[in-house]
């Protein structure tokens, strides 16, 4: 896979972070392909970069509770 550019990428904060700034990842839907994510606290630190359809799962998954114990 070749690098991705995300030197102008939008990012957006989780919904499900917490006020204080903690706990917090950022995503970007800039791309049609991959969903980037990063730590919100490290913004210029290491990114992962997700394909579409298994970003879409996980976030489907969570949403419908699938990993609570």
């Amino acid at each position: 896979m070749r690098p991705i550019d995300l030197s102008a990428a939008t990012w957006r904060k989780s919904s499900y972070s917490n006020s204080d700034g903690g706990e917090c990842i950022e995503v970007s839907g800039d791309f049609a392909a991959v969903v980037p994510v990063r730590d919100s606290k490290n913004p210029h630190g290491p990114v992962l970069v997700f394909p579409s359809c298994g970003w879409a799962s996980f976030v489907a998954a969570v949403k419908s509770d699938q990993f609570s114990a």
